[in-house]
């Protein structure tokens, strides 16, 4: 197959899979694959399989043309095709939860830089690394590199990417409960869709509407979060997007618990159990056992309460998600508490704040918890953040927990 044909295939693809035949285009694609002598030709369908696989959730399958693209990217000798299969590389471990190497393969990418394409791509690079940074945990970092990926967005105009960011910062400012930060990045990331997104995929309409419902909810608007939930479900279904039906079921359920009614919130965490199983999201499936555990404590059937912990509390231990251990060690606190168990309730305290500490989920001015209710938080240049309150209250000359660290080593 010629330069000029491997084109005219992969547009065809393009074609089919934009009018949700995504099956055909695979295959075209695939054929593509197997007959063309065109290394670019080769590199561009590859990138379209990888696209296609992760907005379908077979991400194992995802990272393995990832592996073949960086071999056809050495083939080609050229640092943009490199870059970009770096990239694809990140993502797709970014998928199956494998947060370390996903940051390996972006530092590699942001070694790499040097022309104009490899740069644009910055952006990028510097979200999916702020995505597994939050999946470890790691706020401080997690928010330094979305704040990076906000301003290549801003320097590009690149509305796709600043529509990204915004859902990936509201899910950071979900997990360290600033509810009011958490509903403004995703409405911001409506707002873009509405005004850039005519040629967009409808998957960014669904992405924003599914963090709306998310914040909605956790700020107790259930009938604004199921409106958000349905509108983003809809999509994910018409599109065959299976992440992110797992996410909505998960919202879903969690909008029913919230609601006292476990007894529709349960096939809805089953669904959502099954599908983030199937695609490798380790990450949700610790969202779901919560949800669950938390489902049985309602029932104050504490016994299966500690199974779904237990499992959870593995996952997150795989994972090295250090907030999914925190609310682990949290909600055991709360069953050994009621069991009258207290070895295991002394135990569980502990380790709860081993988590704090590790975190640094305080604030460093009235040294507070940070992430235990909604709270407003403000955060300085150098990604710490502090209690909104406590800045505005004492203001700052320079960070104060950089004010520490800085003294650290010489009193080890």
């Amino acid at each position: 197959m010629g330069q000029d044909q491997t084109k005219h295939q992969i547009e065809k693809g393009l074609h089919l899979y934009q009018s949700n035949q995504t099956e055909k285009a695979l295959r075209v694609w695939m054929r593509v694959l197997e007959k063309s002598a065109d290394p670019a030709g080769r590199f561009r369908v590859l990138g379209c399989l990888i696209t296609a696989h992760a907005e379908m959730g077979r991400y194992k399958d995802m990272l393995k043309f990832a592996v073949i693209q960086i071999d056809t990217a050495r083939e080609l000798e050229d640092p943009d095709y490199l870059t970009e299969s770096y990239l694809n590389l990140a993502r797709s471990n970014e998928k199956l939860c494998e947060f370390q190497k996903t940051i390996s393969y972006c530092k590699t990418c942001l070694n790499m830089q040097g022309t104009t394409v490899s740069l644009q791509l910055n952006g990028q690079v510097s979200l999916s690394m702020g995505n597994a940074f939050l999946g470890l945990s790691i706020f401080q970092k997690a928010l330094e590199c979305f704040e990076k990926a906000l301003r290549y967005a801003h320097n590009n105009d690149d509305k796709m990417l600043e529509c990204r960011v915004c859902c990936s910062l509201g899910n950071f400012y979900i997990q360290i409960k600033d509810y009011e930060k958490a509903l403004f990045f995703p409405c911001k990331a409506a707002e873009l869709v509405n005004d850039y997104g005519k040629g967009w995929s409808l998957k960014y309409r669904a992405m924003s509407q599914y963090h709306m419902a998310v914040a909605y909810r956790k700020l107790g608007r259930l009938a604004d979060a199921m409106d958000c939930c349905e509108e983003s479900m809809k999509i994910a279904l018409q599109h065959g997007d299976r992440p992110l039906q797992a996410l909505c079921l998960l919202c879903f359920a969690d909008i029913h618990r919230s609601r006292k009614d476990v007894q529709t919130a349960f096939p809805r965490y089953d669904s959502s159990m099954s599908i983030m199983t199937e695609i490798g999201n380790r990450l949700g499936l610790i969202q779901v056992l919560l949800g669950v555990t938390k489902c049985w404590m309602i029932q104050k059937e504490l016994d299966k309460a500690l199974e779904s912990i237990e499992k959870a509390q593995e996952l997150a231990e795989g994972l090295g998600n250090k907030l999914g251990l925190l609310k682990v060690h949290c909600l055991c606190e709360r069953i050994y508490r009621t069991k009258e168990q207290q070895r295991e309730l002394r135990d569980h305290v502990v380790k709860f704040h081993e988590c704090v500490e590790e975190m640094e989920l305080y604030c460093g001015m009235c040294g507070e918890s940070i992430g235990e209710k909604n709270n407003q938080l403000q955060a300085l240049p150098c990604s710490h953040f502090f209690h909104l309150k406590c800045l505005q209250t004492n203001g700052t000359r320079g960070c104060p927990n950089c004010r520490r660290l800085s003294v650290k080593p010489g009193y080890v």
